[in-house]
């Protein structure tokens, strides 16, 4: 999978809380604020996402 960098400003309390968060889960920090996005986009109908061999492909 292809990733584009992209620089976030955030609020220092929020960007704490994901990171105690995201060691809660075992993830770091960006990992997380993905999961939360992909979730939120997923939640609301504004992501669809590929099934698994779609993604193995694109990963090629």
């Amino acid at each position: 999978m292809k990733r584009k960098a992209y620089p976030l400003r955030v609020n220092p309390d929020v960007l704490a809380a994901m990171q105690r968060w995201a060691n809660d889960d075992l993830r770091s920090l960006n990992a997380q604020i993905e999961f939360v996005l992909r979730e939120s986009l997923s939640r609301t109908g504004r992501f669809k996402q590929k099934p698994a061999s779609a993604q193995e492909q694109d990963e090629e």
